[in-house]
């Protein structure tokens, strides 16, 4: 399995556990109270499954891949935006720009295959 294959799988499971954790746990809408954004705990958690299952179906078709990975680099991107602004140390943000790493890698890999 291609390298790219590994990462979009990886991606698309991480996200699909983070949004659907938000649902079955407190400790996810605590993070979100405590990042002052209670109100978008739900929007997000939606936008990281729906960003899941673009990954996965955009393993056959490359315009949803650019779609959901340029999405989740996006919200990711935010997500660093918010822990730096918070005073979040770099261990509690890593994760944020992991995910936004990857899935720019994503977001740009499937950029070359549309472009070829």
């Amino acid at each position: 399995m291609p390298l790219l294959e590994v990462l979009i799988i990886f991606s698309s499971l991480s996200f699909l556990g983070y949004g659907v954790a938000y649902f079955t746990t407190t400790n996810m809408k605590s993070e979100f109270i405590r990042f002052g954004l209670g109100k978008f705990g739900t929007l997000t958690a939606v936008l990281e499954i729906v960003g899941a299952v673009g990954l996965l179906v955009g393993l056959l078709y490359n315009s949803i891949l650019l779609i959901a990975s340029g999405g989740l680099a996006l919200l990711m991107f935010l997500g660093v935006i918010v822990r730096i602004k918070i005073k979040d140390g770099l261990l509690a943000s890593s994760p944020a720009f992991f995910y936004f790493a990857l899935n720019l890698y994503i977001f740009l890999e499937s950029m070359k295959i549309f472009l070829d």
